[in-house]
């Protein structure tokens, strides 16, 4: 299994990006998989989840602004996050068992 995140990038606090995360090796709708993100100085923490059956869990801090779901079609794993705030600025990997995929960059300005 293969993990390519995508979609980072800078962008003002208010704002908006989605990451994306393209599986190859499996078909996604099978597994589970989570989003975390490392910010320097602190340490990786789970942002959203998903499970096989589609169950969803966030970090508190995130619930009601950031959506993980799963596109069959392009067999990825989806981060929508919206009303991005400076806090959220980390380095955002994706996650399938014991498989990492490169981070992506997500850079809010205040």
């Amino acid at each position: 299994v293969q993990l390519q995140a995508s979609g980072g990038g800078l962008v003002q606090a208010g704002g908006s990006l989605r990451l994306a995360c393209v599986v190859s090796g499996i078909t996604v709708s099978r597994g589970a998989y989570a989003w975390y993100r490392q910010a320097p100085g602190r340490q990786r923490e789970l942002v959203a989840g998903i499970t096989h059956g589609g169950i969803t869990n966030y970090l508190d801090s995130v619930k009601g602004r950031f959506t993980i779901s799963k596109d069959n079609a392009q067999n990825s794993v989806l981060l929508q996050m919206n009303n991005l705030k400076p806090e959220d600025t980390a380095l955002y990997f994706c996650q399938y068992k014991t498989t990492w995929g490169r981070g992506t960059q997500v850079t809010v300005s205040s």
